[in-house]
């Protein structure tokens, strides 16, 4: 039965190869071709599969209640964090405060059902608001479209299975453009921290330049808030209570608590900042700038905008699109890199789904667009949070979103009182942590191609705007690449073997079109000595094209009329075929074996015949 059914698909297989199918013959291999595309519909349509896609219905059956208090506690801790960050982020976007929490609560919720990482918390990120901040300054209708078409774009890279186009996004790039991020943001703030006049800034350099401008006009008592919040900030980061096995059991108890309240910082400062401009304001006395009323309650549901009223003039999609432009891209290309090199940071030993992040994410902002949200994506500073807090599942989204959801609807008049200075240091110190410097001692010793590329990314970042830092970033790796195409290593290594001199060159990896001419001419050059013996030595060669195989063959006979002598070793299979189907004759320069000597001794003695014959004759 088995030798019936393998014959038949022998028989198929050469049908198919050789001449075109008759419908008798079409018989034969037709149930084998409907067996496959049954076994992939099968495979792609199982129970399984669909819950690959919907992670939630592969932890919640088995959810415990231990794993609820441990979700419970790392929730609420993320959640004191994303109030203060929400409220300071939509500010660095220009969007209402309420709309940086309405992003921490239903992009978390949707989360929870679709992300595959349990630790990953998703919600509004600086990156994302300095992006979005040029935007919003037309109309805040352009933040929550934004969210709906980041959305629909990354859900349908992530339904097309095309993560692999991440690939092309090195960490050069994505580090000089996170570290440039986090200068612009930062340099941002000091128009806040220190309540000066003027602009903010739309790039790093114009932040620098609006502050030192405007730096008359700074306010005192504002300055002092957000110093002291920053210096504050910076010892509750590093400050711990030790302990050891014989310390009492009480410094156990506090080490534990104060673990908790450093974890909780950026809520305790602002907590304290707000309860401070609570007191002297009650007394009369106003010395800081405030956050203001926020519209507390729920967001109006609906669909995202599809036009709106820019300076009393009304633009329909197709403009509000043509207002984003390809920049606009860039918002969706970072919100999808930051939250799958977070999942892949905090997932340890096991492996990340870069489709199913990618539909979670996609599902995230379209759904969330819908409740007035602006972009999210996965937070490092919150993830990390998270993390630490002991988090089990991605329920730990469902109690953080709901601490902000309560916070929105029944204390957002509390609101009020927080400074915005306390809020300018938070994101400062935030900043301080993403920003990338110790690359630069590894790219230097390693890599200065890289290190180019890495400085592209930032110094363009800084100067001319986020967008334009990643696009500079990814076309001078793309230089770089194509550097490396038409320049690829050639290890050159010189020996003898008896008295013949020998000069072995080694391409490595892929010898494309590109390189055509940078081959030839670095075999001329290595070619010094006229009776010199050249070896190409080809075990460690991929690939070579057409081109490039013409013009060894033109260089190499070239130089043999000049009396080198040329020998290709251990050439693959397929390589050896293009070489003689390009010179028939070529094939006695092709060699293989584990020593060159013998080729090299024995190419010797045919020259010495050769010599001989020649006295003979004459």
């Amino acid at each position: 039965m088995h030798a019936h059914v393998a014959h038949r698909v022998r028989v198929g297989v050469s049908i198919v190869r050789n001449r075109s199918v008759t419908a008798t013959e079409y018989c034969a291999i037709g149930p084998q071709t409907r067996s496959r595309i049954r076994r992939t519909a099968t495979r792609l349509c199982s129970v399984d599969s669909w819950k690959r896609r919907v992670p939630i219905t592969i932890w919640l059956p088995n959810y415990s209640w231990e794993y609820l208090l441990r979700d419970m506690i790392a929730g609420i801790t993320v959640g004191l964090t994303s109030i203060p960050q929400g409220i300071a982020y939509a500010i660095v976007a220009g969007v209402p405060p309420q709309v940086g929490l309405y992003s921490s609560i239903f992009p978390g919720l949707v989360y929870m059902i679709f992300g595959s990482c349990k630790d990953v918390t998703v919600g509004p990120t600086a990156i994302l608001a300095a992006l979005l901040a040029k935007y919003v300054a037309k109309s805040v209708d352009f933040a929550y479209l934004a969210a709906f078409l980041s959305g629909c774009l990354i859900l349908l890279l992530g339904v097309l299975q095309l993560g692999f186009l991440l690939d092309f996004i090195s960490k050069p790039v994505i580090s000089g453009f996170t570290t440039a991020a986090a200068l612009q943001i930062g340099a941002a703030q000091l128009k806040t921290l220190f309540r000066i006049k003027g602009s903010s800034g739309d790039t790093f350099i114009s932040a620098l330049i609006n502050f030192f401008k405007h730096i008359t006009t700074v306010q005192l008592w504002d300055t002092l808030l957000g110093i002291l919040s920053i210096v504050v900030l910076l010892l509750l980061k590093i400050s711990k209570i030790s302990v050891s096995d014989s310390s009492p059991r009480w410094r156990v108890v506090t080490s534990q608590v104060w673990v908790y309240l450093v974890r909780a910082r950026n809520a305790i400062v602002v907590f304290i900042a707000a309860i401070i401009a609570y007191i002297l304001k009650a007394k009369g006395f106003t010395p800081f700038a405030l956050t203001g009323t926020i519209d507390g309650g729920l967001p109006h549901f609906g669909p995202p905008p599809f036009s709106t009223t820019v300076k009393n003039k009304t633009i329909d999609f197709e403009e509000m699109l043509s207002v984003f432009g390809v920049e606009g891209l860039v918002m969706p290309l970072v919100a999808i890199l930051e939250s799958i090199a977070i999942a892949k940071a905090f997932a340890g030993s096991r492996t990340v789904d870069n489709t199913q992040e990618m539909i979670a994410i996609g599902a995230c902002n379209m759904m969330a667009s819908f409740a007035q949200s602006m972009p999210a994506t996965g937070s490092f500073t919150r993830t990390a949070l998270n993390h630490a807090s002991g988090v089990l599942t991605p329920a730990g989204s469902f109690f953080k979103a709901m601490l902000v959801l309560l916070a929105v609807t029944q204390l957002s008049s509390a609101f009020y009182f927080i400074p915005r200075a306390a809020l300018a240091a938070i994101i400062m110190v935030a900043m301080m942590s993403i920003i990338e410097l110790n690359i630069v001692k590894t790219l230097w010793k390693n890599s200065k191609l890289e290190l180019a590329v890495y400085t592209v990314s930032l110094v363009v970042g800084a100067l001319a705007g986020l967008e334009y830092g990643i696009l500079a970033g990814a076309a001078a790796d793309a230089a770089r690449a194509l550097h490396a195409a038409a320049r690829p290593a050639l290890h050159v290594t010189q020996f003898k073997v008896g008295n013949q001199d020998c000069i072995a060159l080694m391409p490595l990896g892929v010898l494309s079109y590109a390189c055509a001419e940078y081959i030839t001419h670095s075999i001329r050059k290595h070619a010094l000595i006229p009776t010199q013996l050249v070896v190409i030595d080809g075990r460690h060669l991929h690939s070579i094209d057409l081109g490039v195989a013409e013009n060894l063959l033109t260089v190499i006979l070239d130089l043999e009329r000049k009396q080198h002598k040329f020998l290709l070793w251990n050439f693959s299979e397929k390589h050896q075929k293009l070489f003689k189907e390009l010179n028939p004759q070529f094939g006695s320069r092709l060699v293989n074996g584990p020593s060159i000597d013998q080729h090299v001794l024995g190419l010797d003695l045919i020259r010495r015949g050769n010599g001989l014959l020649v006295n003979a004759i004459d």
